[in-house]
């Protein structure tokens, strides 16, 4: 459901990791497709200088493998591919973020008692 109002930048940085292995998962792609992936579901916009060391970071880890590929009439991409790695830690990152979410959710909608 995406929205017009901004999410606050550190709710989209403790989730960034989570989401681009979930792009990732979807098949190779490349880091502008990533991003407009994320602003289509709604996630915000997300810069190259945040991004793209993310993904250095899980090339680092063993997490994606890159290839170059030709551009159609223009330059090369870099895509990225999700290794059995980096889906064992995609599936074992969403199972901790859908409990931390979880236990997020109840606190914060629990209501408070009303002061004296």
């Amino acid at each position: 459901m995406p929205t017009d109002t901004p999410w606050p930048a550190e709710w989209l940085r403790g989730v960034l990791e989570l989401c681009v292995l979930r792009v990732l998962a979807e098949g190779p792609t490349y880091g502008y497709a990533i991003t407009t992936r994320l602003a289509d579901a709604g996630l915000g916009s997300v810069k190259g200088g945040t991004l793209y060391p993310l993904l250095t970071r899980f090339e680092t880890a063993g997490h994606v493998t890159v290839q170059w590929r030709a551009g159609e009439g223009g330059p090369g991409r870099k895509y990225y591919l999700l290794t059995p790695a980096g889906h064992a830690h995609l599936h074992d990152q969403a199972a901790r973020w859908s409990t931390f979410a979880e236990l997020t959710r109840t606190f914060v909608t629990h209501t408070a008692p009303e002061a004296p």
